[in-house]
C-alpha cells in the first residue's frame, strides 16, 4: 500500500489527467469571475498532486472531468451537483473505455474567492475538496481493479476513510449512511461489501482480459466480455438496489451493445434477455440487440 504521505507530494501529476468545469449558468451572481477563479483552482488542485506511488507513462493517464452545476448561490454558499467522468485507454488501440459517468446531485460547500484549496488525509476542512478526493480515489480504484483482481482496493479504502470522517460533519450532505442508495457512502459501501466480489472480478475480465484483447483477437475477447456479464445478475441478486448496477450501466451499457454487434444472433438473443432482466428500464436502448446480425 502506498504511503499517505506520497498524497502531498507537489509536481507534475503522474496518474490523474482531469478537467474541471464549474457552471454558473443558473445563478444570477454578480461575480461570475468567482466560477473561474474556482475552475482554475480545482484544475490546479487535482492535477498538481500526486495522488499514488505508481508511475504512469504519458498514455495510460486516466482522463477524467468534472462537471460542478451550481444551483445555488448565497455569498459563499453553493447548492450544487457534480457530474464525473472518466476513461483508460485500451491496449493496443486508440479507442478510450469509460471507467465511470455518475452523477452526484448532492454537493453544497463553502468557498470564499481565492483561497486556498487543500486536502489533509488526517483531517477534513472541507465538503468540497472531500468530495473530489473522493472521486479521485474512486476513479483511481475503478481504474487499478481494471488492471489487477481487485487491484484497487487500496484506493477504495481511502474513498472510505473519507465517507467515515465526513460523517461526523453534520452539515455535509452526501455522506451518510441510509440516506441514499446513489450517495458518496453508498458507492464506497457497495465496491467493498460481499457482493461487490462478482462484481469487480468481472470488472477486472471485462477491461483486462476482454478489451485489452480485442485488438489482437476481437473474437477472443468479445467472448470472453460476453462470458464475464452475468457477474451483474449475480449483484442484483444479493444487492437489487445496488450502486453498482447503475454505475456500470451508465458507463458500460452503450459500449455492451456495440461490442454484441458482431455477435451471433443466439448471443445477442441471450444478451438482451439477460440485460433486460437486469434493467428492465433501458428496454429502449437494448432493442439493438435484438436486430438481425449485419
Amino acid at each position: 500500500m502506498f504511503t499517505l504521505c506520497a498524497i502531498f507530494v507537489s509536481g507534475k501529476a503522474q496518474e490523474i489527467n482531469a478537467r474541471i468545469t464549474v457552471n454558473g449558468d443558473k445563478v444570477a451572481a454578480a461575480n461570475k469571475q468567482i466560477f473561474t477563479t474556482l475552475q482554475n483552482a480545482l484544475m490546479e488542485f487535482v492535477n498538481n498532486r500526486k495522488w499514488t506511488d505508481a508511475t504512469f507513462a504519458v498514455n495510460e493517464k486516466i482522463d477524467c472531468s468534472m462537471t460542478i452545476i451550481v444551483n445555488e448561490l448565497d455569498e459563499t454558499s453553493f447548492k450544487s451537483e457534480i457530474q464525473i467522468q472518466a476513461r483508460r485507454p485500451v491496449y493496443n488501440s486508440s479507442y478510450t473505455t469509460t471507467l465511470l459517468n455518475f452523477r452526484d446531485q448532492q454537493l453544497d460547500f463553502e468557498y470564499m474567492e481565492g483561497e486556498p484549496l487543500d486536502y489533509n488525509s488526517y483531517s477534513l476542512t472541507s465538503n468540497l475538496t472531500a468530495t473530489v478526493v473522493f472521486y479521485i480515489y474512486i476513479i483511481l480504484g475503478l481504474d487499478f481493479d481494471s488492471f489487477a483482481p481487485k487491484g484497487g482496493t487500496a484506493y477504495i479504502q481511502q474513498a472510505q476513510q473519507i465517507v467515515n470522517m465526513a460523517q461526523s460533519e453534520m452539515s455535509w450532505n452526501g455522506w451518510k449512511a441510509f440516506e441514499s442508495n446513489q450517495n458518496r457512502h453508498a458507492v464506497a459501501t457497495a465496491l467493498q461489501d460481499n457482493a461487490s466480489d462478482a462484481f469487480r472480478e468481472m470488472w477486472y475480465t471485462y477491461h483486462r482480459k476482454g478489451l485489452d484483447e480485442m485488438a489482437a483477437n476481437p473474437d477472443r475477447g468479445r467472448m470472453t466480455i460476453i462470458e464475464a456479464l452475468p457477474a451483474l445478475r449475480e449483484v442484483k441478486k444479493i444487492r437489487p438496489t445496488s450502486v453498482l448496477l447503475q454505475m456500470f450501466s451508465d458507463a458500460k451499457l452503450d459500449e455492451i451493445i456495440a461490442i454484441y454487434s458482431k455477435a451471433t444472433a443466439q448471443e445477442r438473443q441471450e444478451g438482451y434477455k439477460m440485460l433486460f432482466d437486469i434493467y428492465p428500464a433501458q428496454s429502449t436502448r437494448l432493442e439493438e440487440l435484438k436486430k438481425t446480425v449485419r
